[in-house]
């Protein structure tokens, strides 16, 4: 298993072009990686079937914690064909997932810079964003991983990117699973009785 550092951040769109001008000039560019992710928020994990779109394939995803609860995730993944996405998000409903399921379209477009890896992103409940990463072995001393925090830090500090903190990152989910609670429960108020 894997451990991902993982650190966000939220801007409008003139950072956006600034940030993506800025990895294509002294970047590597790692191409478009959109994607249409079914994520389950379960309590203390993240379960996700994502359909790589623009790569052609898929994968299920277990991240060993949510965001807002720290910038190291465990994570579990493997590979599966994308005609499988449907099945997957079917058996994860039915074993109960359904009421923490949300689903997402992804813009996104990959780079690395100095070590870490980029995704700069758009989506409709996050609007433009972008995800930095370092990715480390399994059981990673805590040295590594706050070696890696502080160059993700730097990396985002040399773009001019201010990255999200835990807290702003637990306020803007939380705040993103009630708004969609309220339309999830609108939607069942508002279906035909069977």
């Amino acid at each position: 298993m894997a451990v991902e550092i993982e650190m966000r951040a939220r801007f409008d769109k003139e950072v956006h072009d600034r940030l993506v001008a800025r990895l294509e000039e002294g970047g590597e560019d790692l191409g478009q990686d959109d994607k249409h992710i079914h994520f389950y928020v379960l309590p203390d994990q993240l379960l996700k079937v994502t359909d790589n779109t623009a790569a052609g394939t898929a994968k299920i995803t277990l991240k060993g914690s949510r965001i807002g609860q720290g910038a190291a995730f465990e994570e579990t993944e493997f590979a599966i064909a994308p005609a499988d996405v449907a099945a997957a998000v079917k058996v994860f409903n039915a074993l109960g997932f359904d009421t923490a399921m949300h689903e997402a379209f992804n813009l996104r477009h990959n780079f690395r810079f100095s070590g870490v890896e980029i995704a700069v992103k758009w989506s409709e409940a996050w609007g433009y964003h972008a995800e930095f990463e370092v990715l480390l072995d399994d059981g990673a001393p805590d040295a590594a991983r706050t070696e890696a925090a502080a160059r993700i830090a730097d990396v985002a500090a040399e773009l001019g990117v201010a990255l999200m903190t835990e807290q702003e990152l637990a306020d803007f989910t939380a705040a993103f699973e009630a708004t969609e609670k309220e339309r999830k429960e609108r939607e069942q108020q508002a279906a035909p009785l069977r």
